[in-house]
């Protein structure tokens, strides 16, 4: 009885093991660990989205996550590439207002991010105050694939300003900037934030002028993902008055979006990045308004929504970053095997019954034949062969671990008293043979 309940035992353990390897590798294959490199296309040098993309490497460099920045052309590029396999990048930015989940199924979004206001200068010595002014200026609208040229050839032509009228040029960043120094620009439009350091140059340098643009209600009114936003007198710097006057400017938002196949812990991770680094009050946003847990263009990845909404997972506050994946795997390992274990453990011991109430049953037709076999006049040879038949039921009953069931003495039972009915006949037969 030891023995036996030492294999039960044994093969338990075994069977325990089995599923739990399997779960595991069904686990690291449907639902790898985290990657420790990831990609993320920026935009132009200098621009908004490479500072903020420096900001994130930073946060994912605490937790041993390496982000790589490509800079691109901006908006138009990054779309492009988020949804091209075999580009390697992982995470965007993208400008409101250039597309959708319709033309981009195959992204989710973390949020958006900040309002990326549309800045126009142009030399402190020019007179512009309205964009009708400028036909037949050169303008550097940014370049060809980037949102900013998207939205503001929109804005230019609803003041009547069109490439036939005036040269847009296709340069954004510091090649904007530098145009616009070597005279080779007379406007520069720029998509951007504040904080951008080619921003923060431009509004200090006396030799630069902000436009403050009029009209900012009706240009809202014909594209409804625009907002108005406003740069009070002085906000740059209090001393030197800069700006000297109230400033109008249009602005958009702007998201982070990523691949539908990039990990749920890495989405976890850049979530709380980009609570880090956009959740604070600014010039034209209120605390806690960015990032947001909903994005009107493309759907959110549920596990940005979910840091935002709860905050870090109890793993994730005690535990390192790539502790947490592992233990989260073996937590669903844990829960799988016993998912898995317990109604087949439960259900075992009745199968291992009904397999064995089938096997002795087999034996009970077989000892029938052997009992309808015993008819009178068998000659010794044929008793020899029932005999041998018998034997065979008896060891083959001899092995089976249910002797406490009323089924296995049932049989023992019937097999005496074949056996006995044989013996008598070979009795009989001996007889006969010794008297004949």
């Amino acid at each position: 009885m030891l023995g036996l309940r030492l294999r039960n035992l044994v093969a338990a353990l075994a069977a325990t093991l089995v599923i739990a390897g399997l779960a595991w590798m069904a686990l690291d294959h449907f639902i790898p660990a985290p990657p420790r490199t990831i990609t993320i296309a920026s935009g132009s040098k200098g621009g908004a989205y490479e500072f903020y993309a420096q900001k994130y490497r930073e946060i994912l460099a605490r937790y041993n996550v390496t982000l790589n920045i490509r800079s691109t052309e901006g908006t138009v590029e990054n779309l492009k590439l988020l949804q091209e396999p075999n580009s390697g990048i992982d995470v965007a930015f993208v400008q409101g207002g250039v597309s959708n989940s319709n033309q981009a199924p195959d992204v989710e979004s973390l949020g958006r991010i900040n309002y990326l206001a549309f800045f126009v200068f142009c030399r402190a010595t020019d007179s512009f105050a309205h964009l009708t002014q400028l036909k037949g200026k050169r303008i550097a609208v940014g370049p060809v694939s980037s949102g900013t040229n998207m939205v503001v050839t929109k804005i230019l032509k609803t003041n009547g300003i069109t490439p036939q009228n005036a040269s847009f040029l296709p340069l954004g960043g510091r090649a904007a900037v530098e145009a616009l120094d070597e005279g080779k620009a007379d406007v520069l439009i720029m998509g951007s934030v504040l904080e951008a350091p080619l921003i923060q140059n431009l509004l200090r340098d006396p030799g630069v002028r902000l436009i403050s643009l009029p009209r900012i209600k009706a240009i809202t009114r014909k594209f409804p993902f625009l907002t108005r936003l406003e740069l009070p007198s002085g906000v740059i710097d209090l001393e030197r008055n800069i700006p000297g006057a109230d400033v109008t400017l249009i602005g958009s938002s702007s998201s982070v979006l990523v691949r539908d196949d990039v990990h749920p812990e890495i989405i976890g991770l850049l979530a709380r990045a980009l609570v880090e680094v956009h959740s604070e009050p600014g010039i034209f946003q209120q605390y806690g308004e960015f990032p947001t847990q909903s994005d009107p263009e493309y759907p959110m990845a549920e596990s940005a929504r979910d840091f935002y909404k709860n905050g870090p997972s109890f793993l994730q506050r005690y535990m390192p970053f790539w502790v947490t994946s592992y233990v989260r795997k073996i937590l669903a390992v844990l829960v799988t095997v016993l998912a898995i274990a317990v109604p087949v453990f439960s259900y075992a011991p009745k199968l291992y019954l009904w397999v064995l109430r089938r096997h002795i049953l087999k034996l009970y037709r077989e000892l029938r034949v052997v009992e309808t076999g015993l008819a009178p006049g068998l000659s010794a040879a044929q008793l020899a062969d029932r005999q041998v038949d018998l034997d065979k039921i008896e060891r083959a009953s001899s092995i089976l671990p249910m002797r406490h069931s009323d089924l296995f003495f049932s049989l023992r039972t019937h097999i005496d008293l074949t056996r006995a009915r044989l013996r008598s006949m070979l009795g009989h037969r001996a007889s006969a043979d010794a008297v004949n």
